[in-house]
């Protein structure tokens, strides 16, 4: 048997030295000197070999436990090597192989194709609602029990769209765990049922023509920021989402084309939207342009120039005119031209092409891009002129179209202060 004082005097040689401690463990010294404790045995009729450590890292008392230990899974006809084997893949579960671990990276590969707000709320959502709870647990060790037990939590709180919306993330990473070959099922997929349904609310909207035309008037006379109220404008005549329109740049705009082209980065479906402009989107676009045009954003923000305005100035803007949350939002100028224009009769396709709804065939998403463009001009602008009708119809005057002759170009010189807006344009009734 080996001793302390053995080990220590014993020096290294040309050649690899074995020093025997007996019950198949001995001590190798390499050439280089080191030396490493191992246990040899036989299972299966083979013979086999395993480290117990690196001396005097592992000092002999401990490598002589190890020996044992390895000795008695030897005897219940365990290999030594296996049982490590799975006792780090354990370790990796229990350390790497998290729910939060694996949820951040596939939120890191996915995150990219989608528009920074919508990315937000997704790693928002898990970090309030999941991590805290799952987010340590070996992913392939979660139940659907415990799954649900997470998402009651949001559920009690009355917020059941979230609870909904929690479970379709979750089910997402644990997917993408399967596929990776970190999970072997996917627990959300029992959970169908379990949740109380939603109640299907639509973002609020005004319909009715009457009550359109008496909005429009209602914007035309705001009085508050210049910026504003041009984008207040703007809006029921483009009806993009509420994101798109306040990040537009001026780049992006093409008076001579007629049209805004949103960049693919800045869409939910991270695909190029071509937005027809009509001779009154036009029109909104000159006024604002000697004002801001010098600037990347056509609506920059109050404190920077530099950054587009703030997400809740339209909904201001609306609550200060006298529209509550339950009257109109910013979204609800889509939802206003999606119903008008389907009542009126346009092509359904045409109709949610421009409200650039995603298609999930891509030939025919590609079909619908091309074929839909020349019908969505004539729309575009047919929605204008329907919307001069409507503003017009209780003033009971002819609406006006007018047609800018002079194009005012990005880095114009912004007006002095209370400088009055010119804008040379030729105004012509139609009937």
């Amino acid at each position: 048997m080996l001793s302390k004082l053995l080990i220590d005097k014993t020096k290294h040689g040309c050649k690899t030295k074995r020093l025997a401690d007996g019950r198949g463990m001995y001590l190798e010294i390499s050439p280089n000197g080191g030396k490493w404790w191992r246990f040899k045995y036989r299972i299966g009729g083979k013979e086999k070999r395993i480290s117990l450590g690196v001396y005097p890292d592992v000092g002999l008392a401990d490598a002589r436990d190890k020996r044992e230990a390895a000795r008695n899974l030897v005897a219940a006809g365990i290999d030594p090597a296996d049982h490590r084997k799975a006792a780090q893949i354990e370790t990796v579960e229990l350390t790497e192989n998290t729910f939060e671990a694996i949820a951040r990276e596939w939120f890191g590969m996915f995150s990219v194709k989608w528009v920074p707000g919508h990315a937000d709320k997704i790693i928002r959502r898990l970090e309030l609602y999941v991590f805290p709870w799952i987010g340590a647990l070996p992913i392939k060790a979660i139940t659907a029990p415990e799954l649900l037990a997470v998402l009651r939590r949001v559920e009690s709180r009355g917020a059941n769209e979230t609870a909904h919306r929690a479970l379709q993330v979750c089910g997402r990473v644990f997917r993408f765990a399967v596929a990776t070959g970190r999970a072997e099922r996917d627990p959300s997929r029992d959970l169908g049922g379990a949740l109380a349904p939603t109640k299907e609310t639509h973002l609020a909207s005004i319909t009715d023509p009457q009550e359109v035309g008496a909005l429009l008037r209602a914007i035309d006379a705001y009085d508050g920021a210049w910026i504003t109220r041009c984008a207040l404008r703007l809006a029921p005549l483009v009806f993009v989402r509420p994101g798109e329109l306040r990040a537009a740049q001026w780049t992006e705009f093409d008076f001579d084309k007629a049209e805004w082209r949103i960049p693919a980065e800045r869409m939910k479906m991270r695909v190029q939207h071509v937005v027809p402009l009509s001779t009154q989107a036009i029109a909104v676009l000159r006024d604002l342009q000697p004002l801001t045009g010098r600037f990347a954003f056509a609506f920059p923000g109050v404190r920077s120039r530099f950054r587009p305005m703030s997400e809740n100035t339209i909904t201001a803007a609306l609550r200060r005119m006298g529209y509550s949350g339950q009257d109109m939002t910013g979204h609800g100028f889509r939802s206003m031209a999606s119903t008008l224009l389907n009542e009126q009769g346009w092509n359904r396709d045409a109709i949610e092409r421009q409200l650039a709804h995603g298609e999930r065939d891509a030939v025919r998403a590609a079909y619908n891009y091309a074929q839909h463009l020349p019908e969505r001009r004539r729309m575009m602008q047919a929605w204008g002129d329907f919307l001069d009708q409507l503003k017009a119809k209780m003033l009971g005057v002819k609406p006006a179209r007018v047609e800018h002759r002079v194009r005012i170009t990005p880095g114009v010189k912004e007006p002095a202060a209370g400088a009055g807006y010119v804008v040379a344009a030729l105004t012509q009734q139609h009937g």
